[in-house]
């Protein structure tokens, strides 16, 4: 079995191993010939053998923090690690087992529509989450249109502590409920760059949630790393640089197929977005500013470039790595999110699911 898995911020670790035993990778089974390798630095030399050495033997099913342990202990005294960790070798080594997949392994589809309905944009992530699922669509980076301003706000956020109901309607801005977690983003028709991954669950195998975090904005660090964007990734779901948060992301998951999306901020008009949004001082706080709207760094800002400009290098800087051609979505998939809107995110019950 083979896994690979670039750590982020760091470099790639690879993994070479077999399983034997009488049920292989059930209860019984054990890991064999561990060669672990990749682009990291690593002294002394034979700290990389004392790493196989203690991987060795360990029944397949052994969970990743004790695969991480049994590493770390067996480190020699002083053993410095650049552009790997412990955790890492253990991540590589659980996605060898799940026979998990790399971005370069899928044919990709690009999916950029016009603007559309706040309800129909949401429904149509969940409706292609299940078509990736059931196996009915490949993996597919879709790019959002908004056609009118609008809060966004979490599966599991409460409507009236994020929203401001009554400045909301003064302004025009639509509010909706999305499926997956986190927090309440401002979106407006050309302020705001938003992508979809849909993408199947062999991709994030044998990650953790905060893994696959990292691993899936990692594409995106590197789009904006060619516009001259210094970015990095703060976990558990934003993307930053030295000026301030650039991005957020969020993900929902079905057996089969993981959808990970991404709000980023081309510009912002902060006045509008503080008097809809209830930004809380324990947040606030939390993020080390006394300001909200110096949280948000707009790429307009950072990279001088027009938002079309901007989505196409990104488009473009995916497609030199991984591959990519143009899509759409099908007349079927479009039929059942606009049925969705309909039934689900235009209904008030959902979008007040937790009051």
């Amino acid at each position: 079995m083979h896994g690979e898995y670039k750590v982020p911020g760091g470099k790639l670790v690879v993994v070479d191993l077999e399983v034997t035993g009488p049920h292989e990778l059930s209860a019984g089974g054990v890991l064999r010939d561990v060669r672990i390798s990749g682009d990291f630095f690593l002294e002394p030399d034979d700290a990389l053998e004392a790493i196989d050495a203690a991987l060795e033997g360990l029944p397949a099913d052994t969970e990743a923090a004790d695969l991480a342990a049994r590493v770390r202990s067996a480190l020699p005294a002083g053993a410095v690690l650049v552009g790997v960790t412990p955790e890492a070798v253990a991540v590589v080594v659980r996605r060898a087992l799940a026979r998990a997949t790399g971005f370069a392994d899928h044919a990709w589809s690009l999916v950029h529509r016009g603007p559309e309905s706040p309800e129909l944009l949401m429904a149509l992530d969940e409706v292609l989450l299940e078509e990736v699922a059931q196996g009915r669509r490949g993996p597919t980076l879709r790019v959002w249109e908004w056609d009118r301003p609008t809060v966004i706000i979490g599966s599991f956020q409460s409507l009236r502590n994020e929203v401001d109901a009554e400045a909301a309607g003064e302004l025009g801005v639509d509010v909706v409920r999305r499926i997956s977690g986190g927090g309440a983003m401002f979106a407006e028709p050309g302020n705001t760059i938003t992508w979809s991954l849909t993408v199947p669950s062999s991709l994030v195998a044998g990650m953790g949630f905060v893994e696959s975090y990292a691993f899936l904005d990692a594409w995106v660090l590197e789009a904006l790393a060619d516009l001259g964007v210094r970015a990095e990734y703060r976990p558990i779901n934003d993307i930053v640089s030295a000026a301030g948060k650039i991005a957020g992301a969020a993900q929902k998951r079905r057996p089969g197929a993981v959808l990970h999306h991404v709000t980023m901020s081309y510009d912002i008009d902060a006045t509008k977005m503080l008097r809809v949004l209830r930004i809380g001082r324990e947040k606030l706080s939390d993020k080390g500013t006394t300001s909200a709207a110096k949280r948000v760094d707009p790429l307009r800002s950072q990279t001088g470039m027009a938002r079309e400009d901007v989505i196409s290098a990104m488009a473009a800087s995916f497609r030199s790595r991984y591959g990519l051609v143009d899509g759409d979505v099908t007349e079927a998939e479009l039929a059942a999110a606009r049925d969705l809107a309909q039934r689900k995110y235009l209904d008030p019950a959902w979008t007040a699911r937790v009051p």
